[in-house]
């Protein structure tokens, strides 16, 4: 199993799947329906039946129940897309075996080292065999890693047939990276129960909660005169928009918040004296909490169009999706299952709110109450992400164990 979960992994993450917000097309960029296709190929050459992909990239496909037992259908769903945050193209993995618990030098040519001291988990997984980057890009365990599993997981269903279980669906989705991973996503044509996204990180990683969230776009214009007859007449969108920025308490950022703290994440600045553009995401765990933030930044925005006009300022500001909490908690059944599995496994579930979100977040709302299970992966969205081979064998195991758990009941 090990070996077959590294040849899935290693050849997934060489293909280019970043997302694109900027367009409009479902998938958001021509790389992930590469992988979409190559997908589609595996799951019938496994012996998966009723393997379609919609129009919009939605694959989904179906393991039939080998059991003559009324069960709901469970599913089991991960995303193709990998972030925007650092570069995906040409993803060369670096595997490491037997890992010693010292640094890796990732990049010696470009002095890229992972540090066991800026990363002092790092050390827990000596004698593991892990995926690393070649520091120039991300590594794509977010969430290739999860199709690998759960990729290997069915074909570890259909070599075993002694064990029973329920039919099962599984899906690989677009663009969940720019929060539209289920936007299209038909909930009645997957037709289950219940699902889990195959989309955390370290091991025994189990989530229920995850943030509200919001992205929000300000545009500043300026008006660009030479700068040696500038006085009283330049406006300086860049300035303008540093002002804006100040406003925002400084320790409620990703890097100075945890657990159940929100936070306003400037992702990015673009621009020059004429325009600015700020890109923002907003996250709480609290539905009011949200709110409030989300107010604030149009309070924020308001304050600079009095001091320097209307049509200096544009605002566009949209919820992406909610704590998926509010809809599992009553079905938490769902969540025992799988906790349940991993202490079958000598896995200790590690439950807390996931700060991020996931597909499951938006399938919550959409009626598929959906919690999230572990990959294996560190470090998301950048050059320091790495992977456990022997976790992602262990997550495929857990899967495996909630398809016998569910059929068991």
């Amino acid at each position: 199993m090990k070996e077959e979960i590294m040849e899935r992994f290693t050849t997934y993450v060489k293909i280019d799947t970043q997302s694109n917000d900027d367009s409009n097309a479902t998938p958001s960029t021509p790389g992930q329906w590469d992988l979409i296709n190559l997908l589609a190929d595996e799951l019938t050459k496994i012996g998966m039946e009723e393997v379609e992909t919609d129009e919009n990239g939605y694959l989904m496909a179906t393991l039939p129940s080998n059991t003559t037992k009324e069960i709901p259908t469970i599913g089991f769903l991960a995303h193709v897309d990998t972030a925007t945050d650092f570069t995906g193209k040409n993803v060369q993995p670096q595997i490491v075996d037997n890992f010693d618990g010292n640094d890796l030098i990732l990049n010696e040519k470009l002095n890229v080292v992972l540090s066991s001291k800026e990363f002092p988990e790092l050390s827990g997984y000596k004698g593991h065999t892990l995926i690393t980057t070649d520091g120039t890009t991300l590594l794509g365990a977010d969430n290739k890693a999860g199709i690998a599993e759960i990729m290997t997981a069915m074909n570890y269903l259909i070599q075993h047939p002694e064990i029973k279980h329920g039919k099962i669906r599984v899906a690989f989705t677009p663009d969940e990276e720019i929060g539209r991973g289920p936007h299209k996503f038909d909930v009645e044509r997957f037709n289950a129960a219940y699902a889990y996204t195959i989309d955390g990180g370290p091991l025994g990683e189990l989530q229920y909660e995850s943030f509200n969230a919001a992205a929000a776009k300000v545009t500043f214009k300026g008006n660009s005169v030479h700068p040696g007859t500038a006085k009283n007449k330049m406006v300086n969108s860049g300035t303008v928009a540093a002002e804006f920025i100040r406003k925002f308490p400084e320790n409620e950022t990703p890097e100075q918040t945890e657990g159940y703290e929100g936070f306003y994440h400037l992702i990015s600045i673009n621009g020059d004296v004429e325009k600015t553009k700020l890109y923002y995401i907003i996250r709480d765990h609290d539905r009011q909490k949200f709110e409030e933030r989300k107010n604030t930044l149009e309070r924020f925005v308001q304050e600079m169009k009095e001091a320097y006009g209307d049509s200096s300022v544009e605002l566009e500001m949209a919820d992406q999706y909610y704590n998926m909490g509010e809809k599992i908690e009553p079905v938490k059944e769902i969540v025992d299952i799988a906790s349940q599995a991993m202490r079958n496994l000598d896995i200790e579930p590690v439950i807390e709110p996931i700060r991020g979100g996931t597909d499951g977040s938006q399938l919550s709302f959409m009626g598929l109450p959906t919690p999230n299970v572990f990959t294996g992966g560190e470090n998301f969205h950048g050059k320091f992400e790495y992977i456990s081979v022997d976790n992602m064998e262990k997550a495929t195991n857990v899967i495996v164990e909630i398809c016998k758990l569910s059929a068991a009941e």
